[in-house]
């Protein structure tokens, strides 16, 4: 098996082992539809599909799935032969067979609480499959089986139980502190840490040009007023303005 395909399964099968608690040996919940495709790609069950999970397995199926194939005619006896090999488990329409799909189904229920592994060829099937969180899907594609990625409904499902996992866990911290007194000792070092804005992230106004005009010129002393240069005329001019003023 190629290293790609080896990281592809270990990812798909860490994904339901991690979030929905599958554990080996793997229950395959085996139909008629994967045992005629295997036996038709002369694929051995019992030892390849093992060897792709890297994992003990467990081969079941329903007497509903096996009555489907019988009913089914002779073609598909080599088959038939190979679905009978497996343990039978109780689905609960002994004396009034349903199909193959429904009872398959039926055994899953709403959370997959028995951890099936479905093995299946049926289109219908698979479509109705992947929008049920928690089931994984194995089909044969070819000559090599493949354990399908987890559906968006499996991805979805996971998410909400972790958030729920995280509002309980958060939620008996809370009660934990409360039953300590740890909450009121909590509030009481955030309500001393409260302080002011710091006064040197402030920037101070800035001041206007008249403003600061102002406060230059009362900041003045009577001493500086009168050191003031006075501007003096020479005499020449002043005896020339008095001339034109008599003129």
């Amino acid at each position: 098996m190629k290293i790609r395909r080896y990281k592809k399964v270990n990812k798909n099968l860490g994904f339901f082992i991690n979030n929905f608690g599958f554990r080996q040996p793997y229950q395959l919940l085996v139909d008629g539809t994967f045992c005629y495709a295997a036996l038709n790609n002369q694929i051995n069950i019992v030892d390849n599909v093992p060897r792709y999970l890297q994992g003990e397995i467990k081969l079941v199926t329903t007497q509903c799935a096996i009555i489907e194939m019988e009913n089914l005619g002779p073609k598909l006896n080599g088959a038939l032969l190979i679905l009978k090999k497996y343990v039978v488990h109780r689905c609960g329409h002994e004396g009034k067979p349903i199909l193959g799909a429904k009872c398959l189904l039926s055994m899953l229920g709403k959370k997959n609480e028995s951890h099936y592994v479905v093995a299946t060829q049926d289109r219908d099937l698979q479509e109705k499959l992947r929008c049920k969180p928690g089931v994984p899907l194995l089909y044969l594609h070819a000559k090599t089986p493949v354990l399908e990625q987890p559906s968006e409904a499996s991805v979805r499902a996971a998410k909400e139980s972790l958030a729920g996992l995280r509002r309980s866990e958060i939620e008996a911290l809370e009660e934990l502190k409360a039953k300590n007194g740890l909450a009121k000792e909590e509030e009481v070092k955030r309500r001393k840490k409260r302080k002011g804005p710091n006064p040197l992230s402030c920037k101070k106004k800035k001041k206007g040009k008249m403003e600061s005009y102002i406060a230059k010129k009362e900041g003045r002393t009577e001493e500086e007023k009168k050191k003031r240069k006075r501007i003096r005329i020479p005499k020449h001019i002043r005896e020339a303005v008095l001339k034109n003023k008599t003129t």
